[in-house]
């Protein structure tokens, strides 16, 4: 049984890990505007760098945890024989702490960082700002930003994504609101015969795509259901 999954805020906000988008659409008090597109990075770099510097530092505290269904998800890639594929929406790190190997991050990563210049991209944990050094050419300073997709900026990997998607007898949403295009389309980008499952707190606009919908906490109902399959 070939497998995708699909994660977003929902599975990362049980450990911690705070959601850009508040209720009334602002990003931790600023509009995605001003700290979310290619724009805002040339308008004012000083402030894009700093929301993302304590976003970093606010994943690497010690807190900041993987939660039962990463670990569920990484134990079931480990006994799973066939093709899989784990799409996640996060810029955080838990899947891969929780011991994932097949993640693809298609808004980027947050403890990466990348050169506006060369294209290169790099591990990093610490603050970038424009006297930040380039890596292997200490020369050049302040061509470094994080390894994130912003707004109007192509997400990753999405012929990896179609091919699974099309590929796939099983495709499940976790922690999503799947309203984010291209992430949206995933589930009808799936044949007809692929069984399609939905686990999140509440109903999405996408959820009559699905062939059933779980409603409750990550952490609860993805080792559940993953059990199940495991038995099954």
């Amino acid at each position: 049984m070939k497998i995708l999954i699909l994660t977003g805020a929902g599975i990362s906000a049980e450990s911690g890990v705070p959601t850009f988008r508040d209720a009334n659409g602002l990003w931790e008090g600023h509009r995605f505007e001003d700290v979310a597109t290619p724009q805002a990075f040339q308008r004012n770099p000083e402030l894009v760098q700093d929301f993302y510097n304590q976003r970093r530092r606010s994943l690497l505290d010690a807190k900041i945890q993987p939660n039962a269904a990463h670990r569920a998800l990484a134990d079931f890639e480990a006994t799973h024989q066939d093709d899989f594929l784990l799409v996640t929406q996060n810029i955080d790190d838990l899947h891969v702490r929780a011991g994932s190997k097949k993640v693809l991050p298609m808004h980027g990563e947050l403890l990466k960082a990348r050169c506006t210049h060369t294209g290169e991209v790099f591990p990093w944990r610490e603050d970038l700002d424009e006297s930040t050094p380039h890596p292997t050419r200490p020369e050049i300073r302040g061509t470094l930003r994080p390894h994130v997709v912003w707004f109007g900026e192509m997400p990753l990997g999405l012929e990896q994504i179609e091919v699974a998607a099309r590929q796939a007898d099983l495709f499940i949403a976790i922690g999503t609101s799947a309203v984010v295009y291209p992430a949206a389309g995933i589930v009808r980008q799936t044949k007809p015969s692929c069984r399609k499952i939905e686990i999140n707190l509440d109903a999405t606009p996408n959820s009559g795509q699905f062939d059933e919908s779980i409603r409750g906490k990550a952490s609860v109902e993805v080792p559940a259901f993953l059990s199940s399959l495991s038995v099954s």
